[in-house]
């Protein structure tokens, strides 16, 4: 559901590929475990958040009461142009930043009654990022970046699932390499493993393409379209770029702060349009 005037239920792509073929039931695996919120449901939601830095003259409003779902089993593209919030929007739901009024939720659970331990503790076992800096420790092999996050939170790592996830992801040869040993493209793949293999409610990816070349990018976007159409993983992206933006079953888009509309179905063209509408 948006507010600001715009609401909007997803029901697109339930069963099919972004090219439109169905997929078999023994293709798609729910990474919930019987835990969280079913697809459709909301996984991460905000209420009336503001988000103000500075005072008085300086003061500046990033977020101007939003009011935004994103649905289980989605991957939701947040655009608009520089300035809009849309990074900051993203940092909010996260716990990655504070907002200055109003309540975000992950799985029901408002995150701003968390202490920092309780807060560090959901991020790890809840939520997997990707940025566009890659954030991979420069001494560890691929396959220990990718484990890092189970290895901190004490957990034991699901053996099948990542050896699903690194064959998924290309990544069979280049286990023990370090990160300087990769290039820009295999580097991402290694933080979307990372990303997947503890079996986050939702991942959140701060313009995930923004280092790579086009030809990898669109392998990264390809990763996280299949990641939700077969392991009904949740997926919430800032981008500015309108192709990696269709890759998306809903766009939101900001500008000032504020939520100002959205895009169900997008296509490069369509986003692009709106965009430049909204630089006018």
């Amino acid at each position: 559901m948006l507010r600001q005037g715009d609401k909007a239920t997803i029901k697109t792509r339930d069963g099919k590929t972004r090219d439109g073929k169905p997929h078999s039931d023994s293709s798609r695996i729910d990474l919930r475990d019987g835990e969280g919120p079913a697809p459709g449901d909301a996984v991460a939601t905000a209420r009336g958040v503001s988000k103000i830095y500075g005072e008085g003259e300086t003061e500046v409003r990033a977020l101007d009461d939003i009011d935004v779902d994103f649905q289980a089993g989605k991957l939701t593209a947040i655009m608009g142009p520089s300035g809009s919030g849309k990074s900051t929007l993203l940092h909010c739901m996260a716990g990655l930043d504070s907002v200055t009024t109003g309540e975000v939720r992950i799985g029901g659970e408002l995150i701003s009654e968390l202490t920092d331990k309780r807060l560090t503790l959901l991020r790890r076992q809840r939520m997997g990022f990707i940025f566009q800096a890659f954030n991979l420790v420069p001494t560890l092999s691929a396959e220990e970046n990718i484990l890092l996050p189970l290895l901190l939170g004490g957990r034991k790592p699901d053996e099948q699932w990542e050896a699903q996830v690194i064959e998924s992801l290309g990544l069979g040869d280049r286990l023990h390499h370090l990160p300087d040993e990769l290039s820009g493209g295999q580097q991402q793949r290694v933080a979307v493993a990372r990303a997947l293999v503890t079996k986050p409610e939702i991942i959140f990816a701060d313009e995930p393409t923004g280092n790579l070349d086009s030809t990898a990018g669109q392998e990264v976007l390809g990763f996280l379209r299949r990641a939700v159409d077969e392991w009904q993983q949740t997926v919430v992206m800032v981008t500015h770029d309108p192709g990696a933006a269709s890759y998306a079953d809903l766009v939101i888009f900001l500008r000032d702060g504020k939520v100002t509309g959205h895009l169900l179905d997008p296509t490069a063209e369509a986003v692009f349009d709106r965009i430049k509408a909204l630089e006018v």
